[in-house]
């Protein structure tokens, strides 16, 4: 098939269908091509027409906190000294790009979920 931009939520999922059906696509093949194609067409439409809702940074590290069983001491050794940890968590101090940057390996999330808090 020959793709274009996508409009209608009709060509939306086909073009998510294709996508799913080559994701596996080797490299330098015609699919693998198409596939490269098709996640620039899908996502272009989902920024154009699906907006998701923002996160707050800090009730993510803390859900992660939770889930990972660990403290506020822990995070001593990614943000710095407990009072940074304590002021973080209480929402007194703004995250700084190093920090976030920290959190998203130590954590393992997405750097967007920190972009609109730095």
């Amino acid at each position: 098939m020959k793709w274009k931009v996508l409009k209608t939520e009709d060509d939306y999922d086909k073009a998510s269908m294709r996508l799913m059906e080559i994701f596996h696509a080797k490299e330098n093949t015609a699919e693998f091509d198409e596939l490269d194609l098709l996640i620039v067409l899908v996502k272009d439409y989902d920024d154009k027409y699906y907006r998701l809702p923002e996160l707050d940074a800090l009730e993510v590290i803390k859900y992660k906190m939770a889930e990972m069983g660990i403290k506020a001491k822990d995070l001593e050794s990614v943000i710095g000294s407990k009072g940074h940890v304590s002021a973080i968590l209480s929402g007194k101090r703004e995250i700084t790009l190093k920090m976030a940057q920290k959190l998203k390996n130590y954590f393992s999330i997405p750097a967007e979920v920190f972009l609109h808090s730095v």
